[in-house]
């Protein structure tokens, strides 16, 4: 068979090709299976102790037993679809309990309240910043000093004690021409105060938040900054990361008609992990008033959807903003009316049903994370990522299980199998709800997944190791 085009010139045509599309993967490797906190909590630095994390638990803990003593009062609070059919009386309640199955429609209530108060006791806080921005606000500077002295010697003795989250930082001021001076005297303190009271040892998934960006010059003057207390302490270099935050309109549109945020990931050269929604700053620039300031205004998912379009496929991680309606009553003391007990409860259900309802349009969205920014919101955050795991459930063991068995069919017949992104996408579902607490690993072997492969968390050295195990 005669062919027109000559090994050499399909060669040349095919290796440039390649320098093209090895130099796309580089910039868009996907999705990172890395995990991903479920939420950030933003306290005051002033407030901040080495065990803050272990108080706000033991508060969401007393708040949800206190509102929703039983997984019926829980699903009713929330008007979850089915809950107007629970029984009412202990008894029924008590019947209904010990006869639920996987198969019952009110199983999830139960699963979702018992998963709620299990990682309450045991990791109430994912992600925790110190904050020396919003949360703390413009102080005298010898105050300012002072927090950030004595907040990094709390954070050493939780270190000490392990008492602190997973995962957690500290947001400074913005690097505006009013604050730079401010934020970065700030950053030197905390940072110099922890590594010496520390050894020279940072937390485990340490981050610098950098607020109220809009142009790469600030992301690189924080990298240099980096560079400088890396060698002036001694850390193996990168070891200091950052985030962003999406908060003006200048990050999502510049004054060229560009979405600017990959020009702001790419001057971090590398040390940019995650890029945070900021609800209240972006509607305030979108010109929006305090009472329609809310993480549901179409605004809101514009940006979103920009941010998405921008970094998508890079593995910088997002997360959506807060929501500013807390559950507290608004009647406070011991002897309550009953009717003011009752106006309580309305007041915290309809902010569960807010926050549940917030929570759950990110998820829908593809924004794993989130921000809390009290105690009392903790189990809604759970309740909300919990809700959204176990209903998709057997959707995604389908799905997988599926993909699972076409990717191991092109491996025994030795076919090009060239989906991996989809198959990591699918994966990372699974690797969410474990790490959150959602599912267990042996929940995902129904996808006929092993546990080695799913503690993996590569779909690729999934396919590869099973081409390892097929060679012929």
């Amino acid at each position: 068979m005669q062919f027109s085009i000559t090994d050499h010139e399909k060669t040349t045509l095919l290796d440039t090709l390649k320098s093209a599309n090895l130099k796309f993967q580089q910039t868009y490797p996907g999705d990172k299976p890395d995990r991903q906190p479920v939420h950030t909590v933003y306290g005051g630095a002033n407030l901040f102790k080495a065990d803050t994390c272990k108080k706000m638990g033991e508060i969401a803990l007393q708040h949800l037993h206190t509102n929703a003593p039983n997984f019926v009062v829980f699903a009713k609070a929330l008007q979850l679809e089915g809950a107007a059919s629970l029984p009412d009386t202990a008894a029924g309640i008590a019947a209904l309990t010990q006869g639920l199955k996987k198969s019952s429609p009110h199983w999830l209530f139960q699963a979702v309240y018992n998963k709620i108060i299990r990682k309450l006791q045991t990791e109430p806080v994912e992600d925790f910043r110190i904050d020396f921005e919003d949360g703390f606000g413009n102080r005298p500077d010898e105050e300012e000093d002072a927090t950030a002295i004595t907040a990094a010697k709390e954070l050493a003795l939780g270190m000490q004690h392990n008492t602190i989250s997973p995962f957690i930082g500290i947001r400074i001021k913005p690097f505006t021409e009013d604050l730079k001076y401010r934020s970065v005297r700030t950053l030197d303190l905390f940072l110099t105060t922890l590594l010496e009271q520390t050894h020279g040892k940072l937390p485990a998934n340490f981050v610098v938040m950098l607020p109220k960006v809009t142009i790469p010059e600030q992301v690189t003057t924080l990298v240099r900054l980096f560079e400088l207390f890396e060698k002036t302490h001694q850390l193996v270099p990168g070891s200091l990361q950052m985030e962003t935050m999406v908060e003006a309109t200048q990050i999502i549109m510049d004054e060229e008609g560009r979405n600017p945020l990959m020009r702001i990931i790419r001057a971090s050269e590398g040390r940019c992990i995650a890029a945070h929604f900021g609800t209240y700053d972006y509607t305030a620039s979108c010109g929006i008033t305090a009472r329609y300031q809310t993480m549901a205004h179409p605004v809101c998912d514009f940006a979103h959807h920009m941010t998405k379009v921008a970094l998508g496929g890079t593995g910088i991680f997002l997360s959506d903003g807060a929501t500013n309606v807390i559950p507290v009553g608004p009647h406070k003391g011991e002897h309550l009316t009953f009717e003011q007990q009752a106006e309580n409860r309305e007041s915290i259900y309809h902010a569960w049903r807010t926050g549940f309802h917030h929570t759950t349009h990110s998820l829908i969205n593809g924004f794993y994370q989130g921000w809390d920014l009290n105690p009392a919101q903790l189990p809604m955050r759970y309740a909300a990522t919990y809700h959204f795991f176990l209903s998709n459930y057997e959707d995604a063991v389908f799905r997988l299980k599926t993909f699972v068995e076409r990717a191991a069919i092109s491996t025994l017949t030795r076919d090009i199998f060239d989906d991996a992104a989809t198959g990591q996408g699918l994966l990372n579902f699974f690797i969410k709800a474990i790490n959150c607490g959602a599912i267990s690993e042996e929940e995902v072997l129904v996808t006929g997944l092993t546990i080695k492969e799913v503690r993996s968390r590569s779909f690729y050295r999934i396919i590869e190791g099973r081409r390892e195990q097929h060679p012929h």
